[in-house]
């Protein structure tokens, strides 16, 4: 009996030994099938947009396809609860943002998912600001104009997005509780419907993020008023800041990815490794950057982790006080 259980012993000490060694082989031979990278906004969305540049490249870098899954709805909680049941292997990832990391953690009761323990961050990328937009042929030319409609107009203004809780939707939310506008937030299954929508003037307004709307302002197909960073965009100088009208007015979406927590860490270091040569590829930052796209330094995944953390203190606070809820 003796021999046997110190046989077994023995066996399962060697076992417990070689397991680390086994696990860390297997992830050498990373990637060895395609990637999933989810997407919790529509295609044709500043996310979508970005999502596919970063993710042609990744596969480049790593030898398997990273396939595009568009997941949008509920402002990005379907996707993201969806993420956090997904196995820990480092097959499926998602571009996550500053509305479904943040935003959503205090504007839904029961989000499905705990930004802080169900993922593992990756990298931060960067970010982009908001637009104010308006129909064509709306009657406000100015921020003020928009102010002065809104409190004049029985019911208020309607405002669209790309969903609730995306920054789109927080972007009024935020305007209306520093001007005192009385705003309806109209939310629509992505941000090209929500932008469609105020080109037909099926609303009155709304605040899409620069690469989605630049080329519809440059064609006059949508009256751009405002920037909503605190400097003006290099690639529409002649828009003023929100802040020049609505002083402390500021929305800065970030972006970047996240794996379900539990990710091994050396197929996280790796994933950080190549998305940041991605970033500082000139190509690819002439690309983003003609979308007005603005780039985050290449740094380690705690960096992303300390500003997510950093924002779930900040953001809830403004939300709570704004009342804003969608359920």
């Amino acid at each position: 009996m003796k021999t046997t259980r110190s046989r077994f012993l023995a066996t399962m000490a060697i076992v417990l030994a070689a397991a680390p060694f086994a696990c860390a082989m297997a992830q050498q031979g990373y990637p060895s099938k395609p990637i999933r990278l989810i997407v919790p906004l529509a295609a044709g969305s500043t996310a979508d947009i970005l999502s596919r540049t970063i993710g042609a490249e990744l596969s480049k870098a790593l030898g398997q396809p990273v396939v595009v899954d568009n997941k949008p709805g509920a402002g990005g909680t379907i996707a993201m609860a969806e993420l956090a049941r997904t196995p820990a292997d480092g097959y499926t990832i998602e571009f996550a943002s500053q509305g479904t990391l943040v935003f959503n953690q205090a504007l839904y009761s029961k989000p499905g998912y705990d930004s802080l323990k169900d993922f593992a961050p990756i990298i931060l990328v960067g970010g982009v600001s908001n637009v104010m937009i308006v129909p064509p042929n709306s009657p406000s030319n100015s921020v003020l104009d928009v102010v002065a409609a809104a409190k004049a107009k029985s019911g208020g203004m309607t405002f669209s997005s790309g969903g609730s809780g995306t920054s789109h939707h927080l972007s009024g939310v935020l305007f209306g509780q520093l001007t005192g506008a009385n705003l309806l937030h109209v939310p629509y299954k992505g941000a090209p419907q929500g932008i469609l929508a105020v080109m037909s003037g099926e609303v009155d307004m709304g605040f899409f993020n620069t690469p989605t709307v630049i080329n519809q302002i440059k064609e006059a197909k949508l009256k751009g008023l405002a920037v909503t960073s605190t400097t003006t965009s290099p690639l529409m100088p002649q828009l003023p800041t929100m802040d020049a009208s609505v002083k402390g007015y500021e929305v800065n979406t970030w972006f970047g990815f996240v794996a379900p927590a539990g990710t091994p860490a050396d197929i996280v270091a790796r994933l950080n490794t190549e998305i940041g040569k991605i970033m500082t590829q000139p190509a690819t930052r002439e690309k983003l950057a003609a979308q007005g796209f603005e780039f985050a330094p290449v740094q380690a995944p705690t960096a992303f982790t300390k500003l997510i953390q950093d924002d779930l203190a900040k953001w809830p606070a403004i939300i709570k006080a704004a009342g804003a809820k969608v359920d």
